[in-house]
């Protein structure tokens, strides 16, 4: 199971919500490309990155700081927020981008997952599910749909998705814990699970390590507070590591 360390990133600063709460922001740092270095350097194979203000308005607005990312470091990069079109993918792609992720749009236009599939192959376009109380939220999750997380994710594999970043939102950056069981059952449906929300000790990870389907987990505040310290050879975690 890989630890992929996130950058969430709002008005060019690196920061971190409690339960997606833009009034609950902590600025952890004012230089994101220094950040992703920093993780580079650390041993992390890959990193998480997040455009906050895209996410929630649905534009775009912080391409130039993910180019500089992109520039910046050599660990394949997969980022989301305001991913609503063709265009918004391949711009990301060609700054080297690695991955796009989808989240928004796989509920609101499902097609264009379809076409992003088919334009870029499924290897290239994760989707994400921000979920709370089981129900995926959008619009930098301030808004909860009716339709269960299980749900879309069928839908999703479906269609030929064959990643999907889980956040348990009511848990994502509180340093509580994961929900595990929601974990379980996500990672039952079949598809390569990408966890994240609420990780706050190793411990956590060698839970999460044990859970079959589980490939990837997103540790974004505990990075940044200290809680969970990883070596430069622990980025890719086993679940018979010990929790110490």
């Amino acid at each position: 199971m890989q630890v992929i360390p996130a950058i969430d990133m709002r008005g060019g600063r690196c920061v971190r919500l409690i339960q997606g709460d833009y009034d609950r922001e902590t600025v952890f740092d004012e230089d994101p490309v220094a950040v992703a270095r920093r993780w580079q350097a650390a041993g992390a194979g890959r990193i998480h990155i997040v455009d906050l203000d895209g996410a929630r308005s649905g534009v775009a607005s912080q391409r130039d700081v993910i180019a500089g990312i992109a520039g910046a470091v050599d660990v394949p990069l997969q980022v989301g927020g305001g991913v609503r079109t063709l265009d918004d993918a391949r711009e990301l792609l060609e700054f080297g981008v690695e991955r796009v992720i989808v989240g928004t749009a796989a509920l609101k236009e499902p097609d264009l997952v379809s076409a992003l599939i088919d334009e870029f192959g499924a290897a290239r376009v994760i989707v994400g599910i921000d979920a709370r109380g089981g129900f995926v939220a959008t619009d930098g999750w301030r808004e909860t749909s009716a339709t269960p997380a299980l749900e879309l994710i069928n839908d999703m594999c479906a269609r030929g998705v064959e990643r999907v970043v889980y956040t348990d939102i009511d848990r994502d950056g509180t340093l509580s814990a994961p929900n595990f069981e929601e974990t379980e059952r996500v990672a039952a449906a079949g598809v390569q699970l990408i966890a994240s929300g609420g990780v706050a000790q190793r411990a956590h990870l060698d839970r999460l390590a044990g859970i079959g389907g589980v490939e990837a987990v997103i540790v974004g505040r505990a990075l940044y507070t200290g809680d969970v310290v990883i070596g430069h050879d622990e980025w890719n975690w086993r679940a018979e590591r010990s929790a110490g």
